[in-house]
């Protein structure tokens, strides 16, 4: 059975991140792209918010050229996903989707966070061309235009405020009666004049030539007074929350309700000695790329001191 002295399960900034430090460390690290090679990033458009970049660039080209980055070190990159994980003892023991095994001392877990959909089969259809899971990653290419933002929590309250400083109108869509949001935030939400609060609604559906100009929705679905209509939008954020990719270690690291890895204080240290979480796998708070580069970071440098 292959022996690897640093593992890196995951690709976005997180692990791309920590491969290039950890390489730097000479801790012969591998890594395992995962899922979605190069993480959540390359299904964003546009990014004008990382540092380095002066001129917008698109999500798949920052993550590839992370990727060329980590491959000048000389670190393998491998293109499978892991299906299960012993963390029981180390050395700790991974299998991959390939039937392949492996044994690490040092693990960096960086499988990032899958945005939850409502399953629209028009969602995918315009996924990157209207469709985004991120107001704060995609909201400014939506000034003065409208928008739509679907959910009832404190996330999408959130979003809709912060995009309500950006577009001309935000439509908050709630297929509940009433916002399940902090009070604070639904004052704020009921109280700006760019919010429009669509209660007991659904969306149906998303339409448009070449990208989103719309969508169909119902009102109270199932009621004697139901109604299908269309609104027209240009953008449609979902904020109804993230699954952090944990179900493989759940038996070993400890997460929070959501599934979120539980680190040490602001470290990136779990419960399992020699393991450590990086990225949105355990930032309920952020998900952003700057701060999972930067905990891609911490977690080498915590991996070459436990190796050491």
């Amino acid at each position: 059975m292959e022996h690897i002295r640093c593992l890196i399960l995951g690709s976005g900034p997180a692990g791309y991140t920590a491969a290039i430090y950890a390489s730097r460390a000479n801790l012969s690290p591998v890594v395992y792209e995962g899922l979605q090679p190069g993480g959540q990033l390359t299904t964003t458009d546009m990014v004008e918010n990382f540092p380095s970049h002066p001129e917008p660039i698109s999500g798949p080209e920052l993550m590839d050229l992370m990727r060329q980055q980590v491959e000048k070190f000389g670190v393998e990159i491998r293109q499978h996903i892991c299906m299960k994980s012993d963390l029981s003892q180390r050395p700790y023991r991974f299998t991959f989707d390939d039937n392949s095994e492996v044994t690490a001392d040092a693990v960096i877990i960086a499988t990032g966070a899958t945005a939850r959909f409502l399953g629209l089969e028009s969602e995918e259809k315009y996924r990157g061309m209207g469709v985004s899971a991120c107001a704060t990653c995609d909201g400014f290419f939506y000034r003065k235009k409208t928008v739509a933002v679907v959910g009832g929590g404190d996330t999408a309250c959130g979003e809709a405020l912060y995009l309500a400083g950006l577009a001309s109108k935000v439509y908050l869509i709630v297929r509940k009666p009433f916002l399940r949001a902090s009070q604070i935030l639904q004052d704020r939400v009921k109280n700006n004049p760019k919010i429009e609060i669509l209660f007991e609604t659904n969306t149906l559906e998303l339409y448009g030539e070449g990208g989103v100009e719309g969508g169909r929705l119902v009102y109270r679905k199932g009621q004697p007074d139901e109604r299908i209509y269309e609104l027209p939008f240009d953008g449609f954020f979902l904020a109804i929350g993230h699954k952090p990719n944990t179900e493989v270690f759940k038996p070993w690291i400890e997460t929070d309700e959501n599934g979120f890895i539980k680190t040490e204080g602001a470290t990136p240290r779990t419960n399992i000695p020699g393991v450590f979480a990086a990225g949105d796998v355990a930032d309920p708070l952020y998900r952003q790329a700057v701060v999972a580069a930067a905990s891609g970071c911490k977690a080498a440098m915590e991996a070459e001191k436990y190796l050491l």
